[in-house]
């Protein structure tokens, strides 16, 4: 998941909350299938006027704070994604006038899942930008500032995760015994630090915002040295990558997704990503309300 999802909820008594608590309970109980969309897409054709109240996805795989990972993977980059943020503004507003949209803004909350490539790409295997985090978080610093600029008030933004333990990290340089390769996560842990003190100033420092920062490297690197304790059999490996999908129409791929912590070299499983989840809540319910 190391991608940008900006999640709009607008309907109810008490919007805040409905909008933080439908967009977890979704997260939680969705199952995320090939042929099922649950979550519409804002570039998707076939998005309905009334999709814009109750959510959208803002998010593209491949992306980075910085331009240059999505030059690097020929990939749209972060600020036409705000540019389509502001395209919504705007068409929210034509739909229910000025007044209710600037109430939807203020209270609706902005996901931000953006950074993974960003080390693995342009900072670490190429080498490019090796080691300049300063330069990411200024990229990052320069991004929720124009948000809050267009009118998001509540932004929550995740953690990098440890890259070293990607089934992809361990094979290609993780050694003999494919164990989580060091300097990835390293790097990892540098960049979470500084995202975190950067998130406090700007909570400090922008009017009326809150900016939260939620870790996620903790708890997933948790659950790759302590699988069984989750019910899984795999955590160095994905589950398709035996061959091309994980379904019953190609053959010598896994039967049962669940037993592993990661679907193929870079994402986890459904089942791992309801953990988190479900640690998330728990830690980080009072930031949400």
């Amino acid at each position: 998941m190391s991608d940008l999802v900006s999640t709009i909820k607008a309907e109810g008594k008490n919007l805040e909350e409905v909008a933080i608590i439908a967009w977890l309970i979704w997260l939680r109980r969705n199952k995320l299938r090939t042929n099922e969309v649950a979550l519409p897409t804002y570039r998707d054709p076939t998005l309905q006027p009334k999709d814009l109240l109750s959510g959208v996805s803002f998010a593209l795989g491949g992306i980075g704070y910085d331009l240059l990972t999505s030059k690097i993977v020929s990939i749209i980059p972060l600020p036409e994604q705000l540019q389509d943020f502001e395209q919504y503004i705007g068409k929210l507003k034509r739909i229910v006038g000025e007044g209710r949209t600037n109430f939807i803004l203020a209270k609706s909350v902005v996901f931000v899942a953006v950074g993974s490539n960003d080390n693995a790409n342009a900072y670490y295997l190429s080498r490019i930008r090796k080691a300049k985090y300063d330069r990411k978080v200024m990229f990052l610093t320069k991004y929720l500032k124009e948000l809050y600029g267009v009118g998001a008030r509540t932004i929550f933004v995740l953690s990098v995760p440890p890259l070293g333990c990607l089934p992809s990290q361990r094979t290609l340089i993780g050694g003999k015994e494919e164990e989580c390769a060091k300097e990835p996560n390293q790097a990892s842990q540098v960049f979470n630090d500084k995202l975190s003190k950067e998130l406090g100033y700007l909570n400090n420092n922008l009017p009326n915002a809150k900016v939260v920062y939620i870790d996620v490297y903790n708890p997933q690197l948790y659950i790759i040295t302590n699988p069984k304790k989750y019910g899984f059999e795999v955590a160095n490996k994905g589950s398709i990558e035996a061959s091309i999908l994980c379904i019953k129409l190609t053959p010598f791929t896994c039967t049962d997704d669940s037993k592993y912590v990661f679907f193929d070299s870079y994402y986890p499983t459904e089942k791992t990503y309801q953990i988190i989840v479900d640690g998330i809540l728990k830690k980080y319910i009072n930031s949400f309300l």
